[in-house]
């Protein structure tokens, strides 16, 4: 298996290891054989074990979509842009799936249309506008 060269007080040793099995090795120094016990120590990893702590599971309020305290919702818009068209005015009634504003943003006209049933609270851009990501574009109840 291994060969090693001891010196001990100026004697030389040929040390073979043939075996190992537990805590006994079959060695042979200078052409006789041994069986020898091994008392060992279990070395100690140089690397650091880290343990990661248990995350509580998020309580039922925690995983709610939260709204705004008027209950209003923030549309906001998607990609930069500008504003073409503007479908609605504050106040009007609109259902889910209504095309609330016309906008253009990288060469293409996209509609944004209402996420649920509501009135217009506010609109916050006009057409020719020009708005940024996740800039409010109107507010509905």
């Amino acid at each position: 298996m291994k060969k090693y060269k001891f010196t001990i007080r100026g004697h030389n040793y040929d040390v073979e290891i043939l075996s190992i099995e537990d805590n006994v090795a079959d060695i042979e120094v200078n052409g006789t054989k041994y069986a020898v016990e091994v008392h060992h120590k279990i070395k100690q990893s140089k690397t650091p074990v880290f343990l990661r702590s248990r995350v509580p599971s998020p309580t039922r309020s925690e995983t709610k979509i939260k709204k705004d305290i008027r209950g209003t919702v923030s549309i906001k818009s998607p990609l930069p842009g500008n504003i073409m068209q503007v479908f609605v005015k504050e106040g009007e009634q609109v259902k889910k799936g209504d095309k609330l504003l016309m906008y253009e943003a990288m060469k293409m006209e996209n509609n944004v249309l209402a996420e649920k049933d509501g009135t217009i609270v506010s609109i916050k851009v006009r057409p020719g506008d020009s708005v940024l990501q996740d800039e409010l574009l109107i507010e509905m109840e």
